[in-house]
């Protein structure tokens, strides 16, 4: 993990700086061993909405799987006011916490105070807005917002709390929090394959028309606009390139399919693959934007290529024998740019797996039910995939570094999720 100093004490001379030097692990806005998810501990908030937004902050927290978050009131007093006549560090140290968070209300909004337990002092303060009315939707957002500033304090890497997820439910693209509140349908009926702009400020769908299927084009809270010149035969899984120029679909009549790419503000589509029959699609971009991966059935069954964005220098990604009958598809590109995650039919059920860019290693991640369907969040570490071990057709995320994993919905006939951008 890289080495980041964002404590009050760095400006400290030089030699008083040296006589302070922690031991030997991560420094972030912390010193602790690596490999370890340090402790962090939310006071208790006694103002209006303060459980709530306690529980928020300590689910996000947990969610992330960077830090442990310690439950129960605590050893500190809180004053009238919401702050804490004063923090205990030794007590808080016992019960096994590298950190404390203190919010309390401003004249501003809320002041959030980040504590170094070890070193006895505040290491981040800032002034948080929450909108009104409390707990509405922009609301929870600037709570999840919160979350995330905190991880990256105390990590280093920012989290998803404040992101997203879109998926396909009766035919209709709908779009959940991620901590799985607020499920509603943002779309008409007839879509499928749902993709985010990478400005988190519209998406993109498929959907049935009366000569066959369409890409269609939607900003939050507009009308969906179908792309030109996708109205006749079957136009199915679109893709944005990471600048937002590009997209990328499938698309045929009858006789395979072919990704193809519409820059913005042109009028036509230049062909990205030649399938010859064969039917290829599913992209995913490389974060850079210069390579894609996508399925192509062109081995016989369908596997996982890469190619450069223009289709040039296409290469299998999955490796594969002849006679070999397994079903590799639906990538998603890490946003690290190290690995593709995709599903493979093992043993006649789907799991998902991820192949390294670097020495083709992979490794299967899931195991119970049937898993597909794979899309990973912004922070490079979790993956949204449909999963049916609770009986049903539901999203889950999955930590693709622990491997713990929580039900993202409920209700089933969840498919195709697309997990959005940071906004």
């Amino acid at each position: 993990m890289a080495t980041v100093a964002l404590s009050a004490a760095s400006a400290a001379p030089a030699a008083s700086a040296a006589a302070q030097t922690p031991p030997a692990g991560v420094r972030i806005g912390l010193t602790y061993e690596a490999g370890v998810r340090p402790g962090v501990f939310v006071l208790p908030i006694r103002a209006a909405a303060g459980d709530s937004i306690r529980a928020i902050v300590q689910r996000d927290l947990d969610f992330g799987d960077r830090l442990t978050v310690i439950g129960g009131d605590g050893p500190a007093a809180a004053g009238p006011a919401g702050r804490p006549a004063q923090l205990n560090y030794a007590l808080h140290a016992a019960l096994g916490a590298a950190a404390l968070v203190e919010l309390v209300p401003s004249p501003r909004g809320w002041r959030l105070t980040l504590h170094d337990v070890a070193r006895k002092q505040a290491i981040d303060t800032r002034e948080v807005a929450l909108p009104a009315p409390a707990f509405g939707e922009g609301w929870r957002q600037a709570v999840h917002r919160m979350s995330d500033d905190i991880e990256e304090v105390l990590t280093g890497t920012r989290g998803a709390a404040a992101t997203r997820v879109l998926f396909v439910r009766g035919r209709r693209i709908w779009r959940v929090d991620s901590d799985g509140a607020n499920a509603q349908p943002v779309s008409e009926a007839g879509a499928l394959s749902p993709a985010w702009h990478p400005s988190g400020t519209r998406f993109a769908f498929s959907q049935f028309g009366e000569a066959g299927t369409r890409i269609m084009v939607q900003e939050w809270g507009g009308v969906a606009r179908p792309l030109p010149g996708t109205g006749r035969g079957l136009h199915i899984t679109p893709a944005f390139s990471p600048d937002g120029r590009t997209i990328v679909w499938a698309a045929g009549e009858g006789n395979g399919t072919d990704l193809v790419a519409r820059d913005e503000g042109e009028s036509g589509a230049r062909p990205v693959t030649v399938g010859r029959g064969a039917d290829n699609v599913s992209p995913t971009f490389s974060p850079d934007g210069r390579r894609v991966a996508f399925t192509s059935g062109r081995s016989g069954h369908p596997e996982v290529y890469i190619a450069d964005a223009d289709g040039t220098n296409a290469e299998l990604l999955t490796s594969f024998s002849f006679g070999d009958r397994a079903y590799r598809s639906n990538p998603s590109w890490s946003p690290d740019g190290r690995a593709v995650a995709y599903q493979s039919q093992l043993e006649g059920r789907f799991q998902v797996m991820t192949i390294a860019l670097r020495d083709r290693a992979t490794k299967q991640l899931t195991s119970d039910g049937e898993n597909e369907d794979p899309s990973w969040a912004p922070d490079g570490r979790h993956l949204v995939f449909v999963s049916t071990r609770g009986g049903r057709r539901d999203l889950w995320v999955l930590d693709a570094e622990s491997g713990r994993s929580r039900q993202l919905t409920s209700g089933g006939d969840a498919r195709m999720p697309a997990w959005g951008p940071r906004q």
